[in-house]
């Protein structure tokens, strides 16, 4: 059995971690270094960085903090944000990220993604899809949610796999920051769509909402922020929850 993991993400935003409510409104968490290693330490499996303004404000990903990062964590972690050549993958690898997520270049440029894939293997190329319902319909937003396109999720995602994503890091927008429950429904299409695994981000609010997208939404991970930021949900606790109602967890 598959092994489920948790995954804090840390929105990084001028040096600081933040969070806001369906992409706005952004609060302060904390200090991006100062939450990873307690993450760590409190038995988180991963942990995902991304720098939300980073494509916006034509920025690079900040390498010092990576750096920091990587000297404070014993896990793997995803470091995303204005990534859009081989020349910035490696220099995060070289600091220390285990995995990039790269989201508005790859749509951008979709030869990014095999370009990587080949340079440095599938198992560091995670995409990173933010996506909402307009009528009906999942369409792909880019540049931190600012910029909708015509980009239908699940024939995008299935091109993504193709081209050599090792991952794919799905953000309902119409979910994020709600605490109303992860995309369930649309997780398990995402999950039948392809045979990479499939990370749930965007609404998770309680406990039996990582159960439901373990097991309604057949997600390989689950992702979340306020509710470890803010000390909501103890990694422990919910590990041992999930493992007590037979879902399989690294403890």
């Amino acid at each position: 059995m598959v092994t489920k993991r948790i995954i804090p993400c840390l929105d990084i935003k001028d040096g600081r971690t933040v969070k806001g409510i369906n992409f706005v409104a952004l609060r302060d968490a904390g200090d991006p270094v100062e939450l990873a290693q307690r993450y760590s330490d409190e038995g988180a499996d991963e942990l995902v960085f991304l720098d939300i303004t980073a494509t916006n404000e034509k920025r690079k990903t900040l390498v010092k903090l990576v750096e920091k990062v990587a000297r404070k964590v014993s896990i793997p972690f995803t470091v995303g944000g204005g990534i859009s050549s081989i020349e910035d993958v490696n220099m995060l690898l070289r600091a220390g990220a285990d995995k990039v997520s790269i989201n508005s270049s790859a749509v951008k440029n979709p030869d990014l993604i095999n370009a990587l894939a080949n340079k440095f293997g599938s198992q560091c190329i995670v995409v990173a899809v933010d996506a909402k319902r307009i009528e009906g319909k999942w369409k792909v937003h880019l540049v931190g949610g600012r910029v909708p396109t015509e980009l239908d999720l699940f024939e995008w995602v299935k091109e993504a796999v193709d081209r050599g994503a090792g991952e794919i890091l799905f953000t309902s927008m119409d979910h994020d920051g709600t605490k109303a429950g992860f995309a369930n429904e649309t997780l398990s299409e995402l999950s039948a769509a392809v045979n990479v695994p499939i990370i749930a981000s965007g609404g998770a609010g309680n406990v039996q909402h990582f159960v439901d997208t373990f097991v309604s939404g057949k997600a390989d991970a689950a992702l979340a922020a306020s509710v470890f930021h803010y000390g909501e949900i103890e990694i422990m606790d919910l590990k041992n929850q999930l493992y007590e109602q037979g879902i399989n967890m690294r403890l």
